[in-house]
């Protein structure tokens, strides 16, 4: 499941869903499928600026859409997860599993993120004990 967070969009898609999603919002006519593919897109992206655009785009659809709404927590989490915001992912992650708590790409993607921050945590440690005992 790792993997689900280091999956990078391909640009060729970015551009297609963006391009699609522009057209749309010039006409101020955007569908929601075209508002999540390109949401879907910017959460893969490899740049921060993108996920959170990403993030902003599926929280909108999250309040206004009911029907989606599974997906658009699935990857809320998700975007978060990958902007290493874990304790914002863990919310979302929790959120959908009081829904449908059987759902194992969510419980994968629960299991992911905690390990992370476990392994965040201990490096974060081990960097204030070592400027500490720089300091000393």
């Amino acid at each position: 499941m790792e993997e689900v967070l280091a999956e990078v969009v391909s640009s060729e898609e970015l551009k297609k869903f963006e391009r699609i999603y522009h057209e749309q919002l010039y006409e101020n006519n955007v569908s929601t499928t075209a508002q999540f593919e390109y949401a879907w897109c910017l959460v893969r992206s490899k740049y921060p600026a993108d996920i959170k655009k990403g993030i902003v785009l599926l929280q909108e659809l999250y309040k206004t859409h009911e029907e989606g709404q599974r997906d658009y927590l699935y990857y809320l989490a998700l975007g978060y997860a990958r902007l290493k915001e874990y304790s914002k992912s863990l919310s979302y992650i929790k959120a959908f599993l009081s829904v449908e708590p059987g759902n194992q790409q969510v419980l994968s993607l629960e299991t992911v993120v905690r390990k992370k921050m476990e392994k965040e945590g201990l490096v974060g440690i081990a960097i204030t004990s070592g400027a500490v005992l720089a300091i000393g």
